[in-house]
C-alpha cells in the first residue's frame, strides 16, 4: 500500500506498547489473540468517507452500536494525526525513522479524544491508549536578539539557579518592554471576552478580527509580536488579521482554565509516549477491525450521486485508478473541507443550498519538519514557541517522552538519538537565511532556514544547544508538493476560523436524508481545527444518524468546554446589555495612556 498505508501484517507487528522494562513492543491483546470478525450484513450499512480522526471516530461510535461500517480513505489512516515512516531509513531490523504531519499535543481541556482513547485496548494499560499520554511539564517563549527566554517549567528538576535567572530576567524584560498602558488594555480585552455573553460572542465578536479587537494596529511592535500575532500564529496557527475574535478568545479562555486545572481531563499539556501510529492509530485500527469495521485505503471519492433527496451511491477510484461504486444505507462524509466542497455538484447544492457556504471557508498551511539528531538535546520538557521567528515555529524534542523507545535501538540506522519536531505555521513571511518565504524554498532550504531560525532564538545569549554536526537528517511533511514550475502545493492544509465563518459552516446533518458531515470544519463546541474538533464533530454526526435511522441505541457522549461559574452573573448582565445595544460593562475605549 505504500509507505503511508497500513497492511494487516504491519498492523499486527506495530500495534503495540512497550511495557516498562522491556526492550521491544508487545502486541496489544486485541491483535495478539485470534479475532472472530463480526460481520453485520443484516444491520444498516454505513460508508464512512475519510479515515482521519473524524472518520475513525465515526466508525468507532457506529460499530459499537451495531452498524455495518466500511471506511474509505484516500491516503493513509489517521489523517493529519498519523505518524509517517520515512521510507528507506531503516537498517538492521530497526523501523524507519518516524516522521509526522506535525507533532501532536493533547491539552487538558480535550475530553472527546481522551474518552475515545480509553476505549481502545492496549496491552498492559488499565485505561487503554489513554495511558500512553504523558505530561509535558514546561513551555518556553524563546526570543532572539540576545533576549532571555521566558520558560515556565513544573518538572521537579527544572528549578536551577540558571533557570531561575533566565525566567526572572525574561519576565521582567517583557514587562518593561511592553508599554504599561498597552498591557493594561490587552488585559482589559481578555476581561471583556471572559464576561461576554454567548449572544455577544456569536453576534459581535465572531465578526471582529483578533487584530482589531486588541487594537494591534495602534500598538507597539512588541505588543503586536507577543499579544496579537504570537497568540494566534504560534498557538492556534491563525493570522490575527483575519482570525475571529470569538475563536481566539475561546481558545485563550480554554488555555487559561486549562493551566488552572479547571475542568481538565488530565495534565494541562500531554504528548504521546511513542510515535502516534504505535501509541494510538494502529491499536485503534486493530480494535475497530475487532468490531467488524472494514478499511479500504487508496479510495478517492470523486462524486456523490443524488436521487430523490438521498445519496444513491458514491463514485470513487482506487489506487489503480479503477472506478468503484460505494453503496450503503447511510454516508458519513469525513474528508477535510477542501475536499468535501469538491463534491458539491449542482445536484448536491440543489438538495442542500446551505452547503455552498463551504466555498467561503479558508485553509492555511501548518506542516511539520522533523530534524533528526545524532545526540540528545536538553531544551525543555515541553513545547518551545519561537516568538520572533518569521515562520512562526514551535518545537518539541521527542526522545525525552518516549520512555519505552530508544531512537538508536529502534529506528533508522542506529546513529539517530533524538528528533526535534517542528511545526511551521507561517509559509508567507521571508526567512532570515534566504530572504524568501517557506513556500518559495526547496526542501533543503526549508530545513536550513528552520535550523537557522531556531538557533537564532536558542543560542543568541551564548549557550550552545545545537552544535555543528548534530543534525543527522530531516523529514519534511510529504503533503508539501514540489513542482518544477508553478507554486508549491499543500495536500493537507488546516482550516482557519476567519471572521464570520461560523455562519457559513454546517452542522452534522444535511438536507440530504442519508448524508452526514464529520470534520473540524463542522460546527463544534471547541470550534478549532483540532483532533478534538474532528472527534466531537464525528460524535455529532453519529448522533444525527441515529436519530434519522430511528435507532434505539444511546447517542455518543458529548462534552463542553469548561465555563467558569464565577463569570456567569457577569454574562447574564451582559446579555441584557447586548439586547439593548449597549457595550460590555468592561469595554473601555483605547487608549489608556
Amino acid at each position: 500500500m505504500g509507505e503511508q498505508g497500513f497492511s494487516r501484517r504491519r498492523l499486527l507487528r506495530d500495534a503495540g506498547v512497550v511495557a516498562a522494562g522491556l526492550a521491544a513492543a508487545s502486541v496489544p491483546e486485541a491483535a495478539a489473540r485470534p479475532r472472530a470478525r463480526r460481520r453485520r450484513r443484516a444491520q444498516p450499512a454505513v460508508a464512512v468517507l475519510g479515515g482521519g480522526v473524524a472518520g475513525l471516530t465515526a466508525a468507532h461510535e457506529l460499530a459499537e452500536r451495531g452498524f455495518d461500517v466500511t471506511v474509505y480513505e484516500r491516503k493513509a489512516l489517521g489523517g493529519k494525526a498519523r505518524s509517517i515512516p520515512v521510507a528507506g531509513t531503516a537498517r538492521d531490523g530497526r523501523r524507519d525513522l518516524p516522521g509526522e504531519h506535525g507533532f501532536r499535543f493533547f491539552p487538558g481541556f480535550y475530553h472527546h479524544v481522551p474518552d475515545t482513547m480509553r476505549r481502545i485496548p492496549f496491552a498492559g494499560n488499565a485505561n487503554g491508549v489513554w495511558d500512553n499520554l504523558t505530561a509535558a511539564s514546561g513551555v518556553s517563549f524563546a526570543r532572539d536578539g540576545g533576549r532571555a527566554d521566558l520558560k515556565l517549567d513544573q518538572s521537579p528538576d527544572a528549578l536551577t539557579p540558571e533557570a531561575l535567572r533566565e525566567t526572572l530576567t525574561a519576565g521582567f524584560e517583557e514587562i518593561t518592554t511592553l508599554p504599561p498602558h498597552e498591557l493594561a488594555y490587552w488585559v482589559s480585552r481578555v476581561l471583556v471576552f471572559f464576561t461576554s455573553c454567548d449572544e455577544r460572542r456569536y453576534g459581535q465578536w465572531e465578526n471582529v478580527s483578533w487584530w482589531d479587537y486588541t487594537a494591534a494596529a495602534r500598538m507597539s511592535r512588541e505588543y503586536q509580536r507577543m499579544l496579537a500575532i504570537g497568540l494566534t500564529r504560534n498557538l492556534v496557527a491563525a493570522r490575527a488579521e483575519v482570525a475571529s475574535t470569538r475563536t481566539i478568545g475561546n481558545m485563550a479562555e480554554a488555555f487559561i482554565m486549562n493551566i488552572m486545572g479547571r475542568g481538565n481531563d488530565g495534565a494541562p499539556d500531554r504528548v504521546l509516549d511513542a510515535p502516534t501510529n504505535e501509541a494510538w492509530i494502529e491499536p485503534w485500527i486493530v480494535h475497530l477491525e475487532s468490531l467488524g469495521v472494514r478499511f479500504r485505503v487508496g479510495h478517492t471519492v470523486e462524486a456523490l450521486d443524488v436521487q430523490g433527496g438521498r445519496i444513491a451511491g458514491v463514485r470513487a477510484r482506487d489506487r489503480r485508478r479503477r472506478r468503484r461504486l460505494i453503496e450503503a444505507d447511510w454516508y458519513v462524509l469525513a474528508t477535510p473541507v477542501e475536499r468535501a466542497r469538491r463534491l458539491w455538484s449542482p445536484a448536491v447544492r440543489a438538495a442542500d443550498p446551505s452547503l455552498a457556504g463551504l466555498y467561503d471557508l479558508q485553509v492555511d498551511w501548518m506542516n511539520g519538519l522533523q530534524l533528526y539528531l545524532r545526540g540528545r538535546v536538553d531544551i525543555l520538557r515541553g513545547h518551545v514557541s519561537y516568538v520572533d521567528s518569521p515562520w512562526a515555529l514551535t518545537s518539541l524534542t521527542q526522545a525525552q517522552f518516549w520512555a519505552h523507545r530508544d531512537f538508536a535501538r529502534d529506528y533508522g540506522d542506529g546513529t539517530v538519538q533524538d528528533c526535534l519536531s517542528v511545526d511551521i505555521s507561517n509559509w508567507e513571511e521571508p526567512g532570515i537565511l534566504y530572504g524568501r518565504p517557506a513556500r518559495a524554498c526547496s526542501r533543503d532550504e526549508i530545513a536550513r532556514e528552520v535550523w537557522a531560525q531556531i538557533k537564532a532564538h536558542l543560542e543568541d545569549t551564548g549557550r550552545t544547544y545545537l552544535p555543528d554536526g548534530l543534525l543527522h537528517s530531516y523529514h519534511l511533511d510529504p503533503a508539501i508538493g514540489f513542482r518544477r514550475r508553478g507554486p508549491r502545493h499543500d495536500d493537507e492544509p488546516l482550516l482557519v476560523n476567519t471572521i464570520g465563518s461560523w455562519q457559513k459552516r454546517p452542522g452534522p446533518a444535511t438536507k440530504i436524508a442519508n448524508l452526514f458531515l464529520a470534520g473540524d470544519y463542522v460546527r463544534t463546541n471547541i470550534d478549532l481545527a483540532t483532533m478534538e474538533g474532528a472527534n466531537e464533530s464525528a460524535r455529532a454526526a453519529v448522533r444525527a444518524l441515529l436519530d434519522a435511522s430511528g435507532s434505539s441505541q444511546p447517542p455518543p457522549t458529548m462534552y463542553q468546554l469548561y465555563r467558569p461559574p464565577e463569570f456567569e452573573a457577569f454574562k447574564r448582565a451582559d446579555a441584557a446589555a447586548y439586547a439593548q445595544g449597549r457595550p460590555n460593562a468592561f469595554d473601555v475605549p483605547y487608549p489608556l495612556s
